[in-house]
């Protein structure tokens, strides 16, 4: 006999999204501080490197949530 798999509604996909994707803004958070850290402490092109590198984790947090999800207005 199959298992049949659990279908979700609309609202918990979003949850569940919602709590992976918070994940994606943390590491973005997390990056682009440790860039202002390596600005502040030491050099200035090291950190905008990972001032870049965060930004782009966002801008595909961004581009995942736009995709997923339809923005009604």
């Amino acid at each position: 006999m199959a298992k049949m798999k659990k279908r979700l509604t609309i609202s918990e996909e979003f949850e569940i999204m919602k709590l992976v994707l918070d994940k994606f803004l943390w590491l973005g958070f997390i990056v682009m501080a440790y860039g202002m850290y390596t600005i502040y402490t030491s050099s200035l092109t090291d950190g905008l490197v990972w001032l870049v590198v965060g930004a782009i984790v966002l801008i595909l947090f961004m581009i995942i949530i736009v995709r997923e999800y339809e923005i009604i207005k």
